[in-house]
């Protein structure tokens, strides 16, 4: 893990020797190249520019709700020229690619989690243990349960039911070798109901910066993370040995970010960003020179 950074307003002369010193950009995307649906003013121009002066674009998100084609849609409705889906890296695509190539699952997956986990992991060939409709008055100890389970992925669901919660134990309780992948708080529930530890795919945990580089051949040192979240995107970068830049567009401010710089606690420190920048937009004029 990279100790934590400095937290310098990047300005001028800096951001021309940082571009000129790395040649692969990796974007987190709300906050950073858009806002919900509104482009970050000059994101669009940036990734266009970044391309052309021959870097190598990516995004990286753990936003699981829709596959990666969708998220192409997303970036040309915005106004992004040329974004191609195997540029982008969601926690949904990083976990299917998980199951199939790191664990070699053998069985079905059982699933908490929306369409966007669903279409990646049928993608990328992971069976799936469907959900089938419940019956009128069903509970845990009459609903089936699917032999053939070996794991279970837990990503966003706002249809999260305690039926699921309980499913989703029952199979851990049966499957005593295989990991989980999973975020936020619906991890944390099943965690505490199964006694289990999941394994975390999504950003800060380096694997999303390892399926990239094995596809690609990144160099770290030479790899540029840019986020807004000083825990998950900078703790990220640091995670991977990458130069990190906040960018103050999003969720994290400056005032995080010294505090983080300034603390005792080492787990803080790297969260503290290398760079600090207003916005993405503050590339363009070194790009345009």
């Amino acid at each position: 893990m990279a100790g934590g950074g400095g937290c310098v307003m990047l300005r001028g002369a800096q951001i021309r020797d940082l571009l000129d010193a790395k040649h692969n950009v990796l974007f987190d995307c709300d906050g950073v190249v858009w806002n919900g649906e509104t482009a970050v003013t000059g994101a669009p121009e940036v990734v266009s520019l970044l391309k052309q002066r021959g870097k190598r674009v990516f995004f990286v998100t753990n936003n699981c709700t829709r596959p990666r084609e969708n998220y192409v849609q997303k970036f040309s409705r915005l106004g992004f020229a040329d974004v191609a889906e195997e540029e982008i890296f969601s926690s949904a695509y990083c976990s299917a690619a998980y199951l199939r190539d790191v664990a070699r699952l053998q069985g079905k997956v059982y699933v908490i989690g929306c369409g966007g986990v669903m279409k990646e992991l049928r993608d990328a060939g992971v069976p799936v243990a469907e959900e089938g409709d419940a019956e009128p008055g069903a509970s845990i100890y009459t609903c089936p349960l699917d032999p053939d389970v070996k794991a279970v992925l837990v990503g966003y669901d706002e249809n999260f039911t305690f039926m699921k919660l309980a499913k989703a134990c029952c199979y851990l309780l049966r499957i005593l070798r295989t990991g989980r992948i999973g975020s936020g708080s619906l991890t944390a529930a099943l965690e505490t109901a199964s006694s289990r530890k999941a394994t975390v795919i999504g950003k800060p945990s380096r694997f999303m910066f390892d399926c990239i580089a094995s596809q690609f051949g990144l160099d770290p040192a030479r790899s540029l993370m840019i986020g807004d979240r000083l825990e998950t995107d900078v703790l990220f970068g640091s995670n991977c040995g990458l130069t990190t830049v906040l960018t103050l567009t999003g969720v994290s401010t400056l005032q995080e970010a010294l505090a983080f710089r300034d603390s005792q606690e080492p787990q803080q420190k790297h969260c503290a960003p290398d760079y600090v920048m207003e916005s993405v937009a503050d590339f363009l004029q070194a790009l345009e020179e």
